[in-house]
């Protein structure tokens, strides 16, 4: 039998051939150190089980960007769009749907309205150019109260809660995907890889800018743990809507897009000691642990109410929300 040190090198080696740095978003760097931050932070009240499965999940943390490979397009189809969230393209939609499917097809129709008047608009109204960042986090997040409701089960039985924790850890990697790209300012804008459109300020239209500043900087600058547990603050949302909070976190940092910009054109990036770039990747990435942390915590909270009965059912013709182009109710 191999002992567990082995285990643990081979595993770690797998992980590292999995997602080799390049391919990573935010560096593969910061996505682990909000996952860590986040669970570091958690308080005794909140899902303390997850600490023991910390090094699991930030050593995954990247797990989702590996299936957006063109080798797989069927995953990559499903995935990409929720990587981004572009605000620009969807401002004629309010409010946002409370379901992944009505977003989708109010896209496709205002698509339609202006795909003759308007091509080069239309080409970019769709699901991929726009995003579905907040409904991947608030599905992932909805998962998570089922397996944590599962964790309570289990342990009230008297029984092992090993297989439950391990599902919980794996929704937590998304999550914590999700949150850690949407607090980077650049998922939350069609100036994700390049300025476009008018440009009076003389923006940089170079793609790299993205890959230069989560990944390249994050990595010279040695971004840890330590850097942003200070920042996180006290644990919030303990009430209110959950997808009106994800919608509020990811309008914050899309706030800060044009910032990334001013710093790249000034050469900032150039240095890692840059105090400006620097204090904006401690803030943004201390916003994603936060807002990482108050979601698993809030998430347990709920996983120890019964689940609400919901009549009818959405999926009942007779549900008064219901619609008959998704067949279902919105949340």
């Amino acid at each position: 039998m191999m002992r567990p040190a082995l285990l643990a090198m081979i595993a770690a080696g797998a992980l590292a051939a999995l997602f080799p740095a390049p391919a990573q978003a935010w560096g593969g760097t910061a996505h682990a150190v909000i996952d860590r931050a986040a669970i570091e932070a958690i308080p005794d009240d909140g899902p303390t089980f997850l600490r023991a499965h910390v090094d699991y999940i930030a050593g995954s943390a990247s797990l989702p960007d590996a299936w957006r490979g063109s080798s797989e397009n069927f995953s990559k189809i499903e995935e990409d769009p929720n990587h981004g969230w572009f605000r620009e393209q969807f401002a004629f939609l309010r409010p946002i749907p409370r379901s992944r499917y009505e977003f989708v097809i109010a896209l496709f129709k205002h698509y339609e309205t202006i795909e003759r008047t308007d091509p080069a608009t239309a080409a970019r109204t769709n699901v991929r150019w726009t995003g579905t960042l907040p409904y991947a986090a608030i599905e992932a997040y909805d998962r998570i109260v089922v397996c944590m409701r599962d964790v309570r089960a289990a342990r009230a039985a008297g029984r092992d809660a090993g297989f439950a924790e391990q599902h919980c850890a794996f929704d937590v990697i998304r999550l914590g995907h999700y949150i850690g790209d949407g607090a980077q300012p650049l998922h939350d804008s069609v100036n994700s890889d390049g300025w476009r459109g008018p440009n009076p300020k003389g923006y940089t239209t170079d793609s790299s800018i993205h890959g230069r500043f989560e990944s390249r900087f994050v990595d010279g600058m040695k971004l840890t743990v330590a850097d942003i547990a200070p920042r996180i603050g006290a644990p919030g949302h303990r009430s209110g809507d959950m997808f009106d909070a994800v919608l509020a976190f990811l309008d914050t940092a899309g706030d800060a897009m044009e910032r990334v910009y001013v710093l790249e054109k000034r050469n900032g990036f150039a240095d890692f000691a840059d105090r400006d770039v620097r204090a904006l990747i401690y803030d943004r990435t201390a916003a994603g642990a936060a807002m990482l942390r108050d979601m698993l915590c809030r998430a347990w909270t709920e996983s120890g109410a019964a689940p609400a009965e919901v009549t009818p059912s959405p999926i009942d013709f007779a549900n008064p929300r219901f619609n008959p182009e998704t067949g279902s109710a919105p949340d």
